[in-house]
């Protein structure tokens, strides 16, 4: 294995600069467009009559459609290219967003979060993956990790940023959709799917890959691949140590986290006064993507401090959220548990960066895209399991309990990636 230069972005050639600029344009526009309902989504199905047992069964329509064709179609990514497949996924969030701009009722709303999980399942692992190999070629043996941090930061600043103009515009504008017939939060998804518009746009324009053919046979021959593709990925995972110590520690990863992601608003609400918690819950909302914005700008330079050691900078970044989700289940006020979840999307934002690193260099770039693909299904079904664990626990005791028992795995994952450190010790991130 080739010995990896440090990154510096003003030693690359123009090619590699131009590549980073076009990719952080794109995610920030992409992550813009979604991030412009996150803020909304509930509210807006509240305000369409769904109770919150409905809305809980509408998103896992959601989950069970991403998790259902995640691996397919990152392997279609691999054998067709990631360009089409990602052109096919905006086209996907465009009719989920006009069929949930359509409708109040539950079944087409239903059909609205299948597309959102299609779409979902055709992005994972495409352009990352086209990125990442466009880059290597650009700037040979150069540290792949800071790049990835740049794009990463101007994915989460797009989601902070849409999170908090789509919290703004049902004020300013929905009294005037309301006056033509429409929900106050249609405005919000409307502008969603502008901007969406212009992600297809840019793809088509900005994104460059080398053309592969596109006859009918070819897209046959593509979808007949698919299992094969498949198959050599598992194997890949399941015979490279690696790989499957790293997977298996990001899927305890999302067990202790994602229940904070979901439930921290039912937690803070109650130490809000009634008149201002949801426009509080909403700014930190944003407050907590821009933090893990943050995390992502200073990874490289954690990074740095491990000397570039990807899998020890991962093994402190868990260790640290482990105390830090602790300390987040332990606050009462909320001037503190907004202080504590800030410093916990920090170090979100930190780990991400090392976790891609690891996995970019143990695979070829026939199979990028349907290994992230597997991380990401592997992370989802963690992430579903220590949801499922963390409302029963905070049903029977409460959500902090819940939020410490979660801690537990983040403990176990850094033991994980701990046995990395010694594995990887003698080849050079």
């Amino acid at each position: 294995m080739a010995t990896e230069t440090e990154f510096s972005y003003a030693a690359l050639n123009a090619t590699a600069r131009r590549h980073i600029r076009v990719f952080q344009i794109h995610q920030f526009l992409d992550r813009f467009a979604m991030g412009l309902t996150v803020a909304v989504v509930a509210l807006a199905l509240t305000d369409r009559g769904m109770d919150l047992f409905q809305i809980s069964l509408l998103f896992g329509v959601y989950s069970l459609t991403t998790m259902a064709m995640e691996l397919p179609f990152g392997g279609l990514a691999d054998s067709i290219g990631r360009k089409p497949v990602f052109l096919t996924a905006v086209v996907a969030s465009l009719m989920s967003l006009a069929l949930f701009l359509s409708t109040s009722d539950f079944y087409v709303l239903a059909l609205s979060f299948a597309f959102i999980g299609f779409g979902r399942a055709l992005r994972s692992g495409t352009l990352d993956a086209w990125f990442a190999e466009t880059f290597k070629a650009a700037a040979p043996n150069v540290d792949v990790q800071p790049a990835l941090a740049k794009a990463q930061w101007a994915n989460a600043v797009g989601l902070a940023i849409g999170a908090v103009l789509g919290g703004l515009l049902p004020d300013i504008f929905g009294e005037a959709a309301k006056g033509i017939g429409f929900s106050i939060y249609d405005v919000s998804y409307v502008a969603s799917f502008a901007v969406m518009l212009g992600v297809f746009g840019f793809t088509m324009l900005a994104i460059v890959e080398k053309p592969r053919p596109k006859d009918a046979t070819a897209l046959l021959q593509g979808f007949a691949n698919v299992p094969a593709v498949i198959k050599d990925a598992s194997l890949l995972a399941l015979k490279h140590p690696t790989l499957s110590i790293l997977l298996a520690a990001l899927a305890f990863f999302l067990m202790a986290t994602n229940p904070v992601e979901v439930l921290w608003p039912t937690h803070a609400k109650p130490m809000l006064g009634a008149g201002y918690a949801n426009t509080v819950i909403g700014v930190v909302t944003a407050t907590y993507f821009f933090s893990i914005a943050l995390g992502a700008s200073l990874s490289a330079h954690i990074s740095r401090m491990f000397k570039r050691r990807h899998a020890m900078t991962l093994t402190a970044a868990f260790a640290c959220l482990a105390g830090v989700q602790i300390a987040l289940a332990l606050q009462g006020g909320i001037i503190g548990f907004v202080t504590v979840f800030i410093l916990y999307s920090v170090i979100l934002g930190i780990s991400e960066t090392p976790a891609s690193s690891i996995l970019h260099r143990c695979v070829e770039d026939r199979q990028r895209s349907t290994m992230l693909s597997l991380r990401s299904l592997i992370q989802q079904l963690g992430a579903a399991l220590g949801l499922v664990l963390a409302g029963t626990v905070a049903d029977l005791y409460s959500t902090p309990i819940a939020w410490c028992v979660g801690a537990v795995f983040l403990f176990i994952a850094a033991m994980l990636i701990l046995v990395l450190v010694r594995r990887l010790a003698n080849a050079p991130e």
